[in-house]
């Protein structure tokens, strides 16, 4: 299973940056694509701010935001304008494989970008907000069940993308047959679609658990399930899995970067050696306990062939679910 697979690689020892003979200097860009406030936000703004604390950039790491088609719009400026910039990262993750896999970026494929390493990975949430009348994950698929119409979902990626897909694989799980009815909206980030739940616009949430972190601190957000094989550890251990609830459901997201297919090799050996050294930081181990994120970070000569392999079982999984024909 892709999900198994996903969380079986350990962490390889960091290669020495400083030894390495190209080095960034000046202004460096990481693309987020999205608005501000989701997962590849923080992706971006977490490890600029890491990469500059280790010393790993010599000037500093600008996050530049670029929403559009769950992706595609980052992916296609990278491709198309960008395609020798060793200057450039960009933010990706198991969303970022969804719209792949879906042929949702229209002419392009993983071969494309030049796949650089991850950080860690996210697992899914289910939530809603604090006034909520569903009490646990059981309880709103129930209504689901009884009227697929009747509860509407809010994510931050596109409709058919990462977080769409999450409610169709816990829907599917809690017995749900009528999957292509139940109503999704996307919205630009997972920060606005929150936003809609807590509003009362919008009656549940999907997403990951480091880009609700502020809404639960803050008491707004009642996440109803986390969809991972045990409870997470810290101030998430609250949380309980959807298999805890007869549930079984599970939707990690690794974080994670790509570069310009036509950057030198020389810059790529540096993006994937400071992506191992950041990795291995104390400073990156407290971003991600504070984050919810867990361990996963596959070898430089194993990521590629891990983001092709996911690509073509999440096809798999979206044409068993109905979204591919």
């Amino acid at each position: 299973m892709m999900i198994k697979r996903t969380l079986s690689f350990v962490a390889m020892a960091a290669f020495s940056v400083s030894a390495l003979a190209w080095q960034p200097s000046g202004k460096v860009e990481c693309i987020a694509p999205a608005d501000p406030g989701g997962g590849w936000d923080f992706t971006c703004r977490s490890v600029g701010n890491v990469m500059q604390e280790l010393g790993l950039v010599e000037g500093s790491v600008q996050t530049v935001n670029m929403a559009g088609a769950g992706g595609g719009v980052a992916y296609a400026h990278t491709v198309s304008k960008r395609a020798d910039d060793d200057k450039l990262i960009v933010a990706a993750s198991t969303a970022t494989t969804t719209r792949l896999a879906q042929k949702q970026f229209p002419g392009m494929d993983a071969g494309m970008v030049k796949w650089v390493g991850a950080l860690g990975a996210d697992y899914g949430i289910i939530a809603v907000s604090k006034d909520s009348e569903y009490q646990n994950l059981n309880q709103l698929f129930e209504a689901v069940k009884a009227n697929p119409k009747s509860v509407k979902f809010s994510g931050g990626s596109a409709r058919g993308g990462w977080d769409h897909l999450k409610v169709l694989i816990a829907a599917k799980a809690a017995g749900v047959e009528k999957l292509p009815s139940i109503p999704y909206l996307s919205y630009n980030n997972g920060g606005e679609a929150m936003t809609q739940v807590v509003g009362g616009q919008v009656d549940a949430f999907t997403g990951d658990v480091s880009e609700a972190t502020g809404f639960m601190d803050s008491g707004d957000l009642r996440v109803l399930a986390v969809l991972s094989e045990e409870r997470l550890p810290g101030k998430f251990s609250h949380i309980p899995t959807a298999r805890e609830q007869g549930i079984d459901a599970l939707g990690p997201n690794w974080r994670g970067f790509y570069m310009p297919e036509g950057a030198s090799e020389e810059s790529k050996e540096y993006w994937v050696a400071a992506v191992d050294k950041l990795y291995a930081s104390e400073e990156w181990k407290k971003v991600m306990k504070s984050n919810g994120l867990i361990p996963f970070h596959p070898p430089a000569n194993e990521f590629e062939s891990f983001v092709r392999q996911q690509v073509q079982d999440i096809e798999t999984l979206s044409r068993e679910i109905g979204l591919l024909k």
